[in-house]
């Protein structure tokens, strides 16, 4: 499987133009978080290093092809004294597949300064076999995923909030050390921030068959972070409806920091007997 710098490594064809290269993959459909990763790459690429990403908001359009590039355009929104923002879409075969906003603003601002805190877990390394992903009928994203550390806390293990609908926390990190460029792990992080998310709505319905999708994604950029540290994507979903479901995650590194936020729709449909 293709390693993470390969696939954040996009071909610059003009100023605001990008290619992402088609990725070995055990999937037939390009793996949501790949295009939203490559698709940061391609607009933090015409933002100085100094405004670092804030937010970004995308839309999957149309499943892409896994075994064909992706070329990225970048409009420039705008560049004011604080903040920027890009507007980029992925196309392949000339229609497009993915797009999305991003902000940037300007390092140094000062303000108000707080977060929630983490809740009680146990750490990832107290996790054995139970901890283990087990996606449901998804084989094929345990191959892909083969170069990230994904823990599972099992539901006994921590205090559950009575008032949510579903709910799952997952440790999860690189297995390799990435290279030290934040903007990097942003853009890892935008990788990582689609897997298991859209799982956390079928936990309370483990025996329902559905066809899953990432509808449209939304991150927002808290604090620094690495990701080839351990990060808790503590998720819920607080609803599912009409073949769709919203899910939500809050990221934190290690010290219980709040450095994500993540929304999310999918489809969850329900699949017909014997499809």
């Amino acid at each position: 499987m293709a390693r993470i710098e390969e696939i954040l490594t996009l071909e610059r064809i003009d100023d605001l133009i990008f290619r992402g290269p088609a990725v070995e993959s055990t999937l037939t459909r390009t793996f949501g978080g790949q295009v939203a990763g490559q698709a940061l790459v391609a607009a933090v690429n015409t933002v100085s290093d100094e405004r670092p990403v804030h937010s970004l908001h995308g839309y999957f359009l149309r499943p892409g092809d896994s075994r064909e590039p992706t070329v990225f355009l970048v409009d420039r929104l705008r560049d004011g004294r604080s903040f920027s923002a890009r507007q980029v879409r992925g196309v392949q075969r000339g229609e497009t597949i993915f797009s999305m906003q991003a902000s940037f603003h300007v390092s140094g601002d000062t303000g108000p300064d707080h977060s929630d805190q983490m809740r009680a877990v146990p750490d990832p390394e107290e996790l054995g076999e139970e901890g283990l992903l087990r996606p449901r009928g998804s084989r094929a994203l345990l191959d892909e995923w083969g170069d990230w550390d994904i823990r599972v806390v099992p539901q006994d293990r921590y205090e559950p909030n009575k008032y949510a609908a579903s709910q799952q926390v997952v440790w999860f990190r690189s297995q390799r050390r990435l290279p030290d460029d934040p903007k990097f792990h942003q853009c890892t992080l935008a990788y990582m921030s689609d897997m298991t998310l859209l799982h956390s709505s079928l936990v309370p319905h483990p025996d329902t068959k559905v066809q899953m999708a990432s509808l449209d994604h939304a991150i927002w950029f808290l604090r620094p972070f690495r990701a080839d540290d351990w990060l808790l994507y503590d998720q819920t979903s607080p609803s599912a409806h009409g073949g769709r479901a919203m899910t939500q995650g809050r990221i934190f590194n290690r010290a219980g920091d709040l450095v994500a936020e993540v929304t999310q729709e999918g489809l969850v449909r329900t699949l017909d007997e014997g499809r």
